[in-house]
C-alpha cells in the first residue's frame, strides 16, 4: 500500500506505527465545525501521503445499525459547508470514496473476524449541535449514519487525487431514532469498545 496516513478524533486520539503518519482532527479539542480540513488535508499530501483511512464517530440512523456497530460506509451526502481547494478557478470533481481501499477494509475485517457493515450511505451535519429529531426523521430515508467531518475529508482528498475510505464507529442511535435519550457517558463508553477493533482492522490492513 502506497504511503498512508490515518486521521481520526475522539476514537484513537494517538496511533503510531512506522511509515504511517497519525494526525487528529480534533487537536486541542477543537470543535467539528472549526476543524481546517483543507489545512489537513493538503498538510498530508505535502508529505507525500497517497492513502487515507479516516476514523470517524457516527450516529446511526437505522434501528439494525446498534450502537457498537461499524460502518464502511461506501458513498455520502453533503448539502452544508462544502470545502473545496478551487475557491477561484472552476473545476469540478465527482465526489466518491475509494472502492479499491474500501474493499481491502472490507476483506481486511472479514479475515480478522470483525463484524461490520460493508456499505451505508454517511449524511453530514455541521455541528457542534446534534441533530434535531425532526432533521433526523428527514434524513433517515436517505442516509445509515450521520456525521459532521468525514465528507469535508473525503471531498478534499478526491481534489488532490488521494485515495480516501473511512471506519465509522456507530456509537450512539441518532436523536428520536431510539426512545432512549441521548447520554453522552455511554457514546464514550461506544467508542472505547469500538477502539480496540478499528486498532486491529488497522493493524491487519497495514
Amino acid at each position: 500500500m502506497s504511503k498512508i496516513a490515518i486521521i481520526s478524533g475522539s476514537i484513537i486520539s494517538n496511533f503510531k506505527k512506522k511509515g504511517v503518519i497519525f494526525l487528529n482532527r480534533h487537536q486541542g479539542d477543537k470543535p467539528p465545525h472549526k476543524i481546517n480540513h483543507k489545512n489537513n488535508i493538503l498538510s498530508l499530501k505535502k508529505k507525500g501521503v497517497e492513502t487515507i483511512i479516516g476514523v470517524c464517530s457516527v450516529g446511526s440512523l437505522k434501528k439494525s445499525i446498534k450502537p457498537g456497530s461499524i460502518v464502511i460506509p461506501n458513498d455520502y451526502i453533503n448539502f452544508f459547508n462544502i470545502q473545496t481547494f478551487y475557491d477561484n478557478e472552476i473545476k469540478h470533481i465527482t465526489p466518491s470514496l475509494d472502492e479499491n481501499l474500501r474493499k481491502k477494509i472490507i476483506k481486511t475485517a472479514k479475515k480478522a473476524g470483525i463484524k461490520i457493515f460493508n456499505k451505508g450511505v454517511y449524511f453530514q451535519t455541521i455541528g457542534p449541535r446534534l441533530e434535531t429529531k425532526a432533521e433526523i426523521n428527514m434524513i433517515k430515508h436517505y442516509a445509515d449514519i450521520v456525521g459532521m467531518t468525514m465528507a469535508n475529508e473525503a471531498d478534499l482528498a478526491k481534489e488532490l487525487g488521494v485515495k480516501y475510505a473511512a471506519i465509522c464507529s456507530a456509537d450512539n442511535y441518532a436523536n428520536g431514532i431510539s426512545e432512549e435519550k441521548l447520554n453522552f457517558a455511554e457514546i464514550k463508553k461506544m467508542q472505547k469498545r469500538n477502539k480496540a477493533k478499528i486498532i486491529k482492522l488497522i493493524n491487519n490492513l497495514l
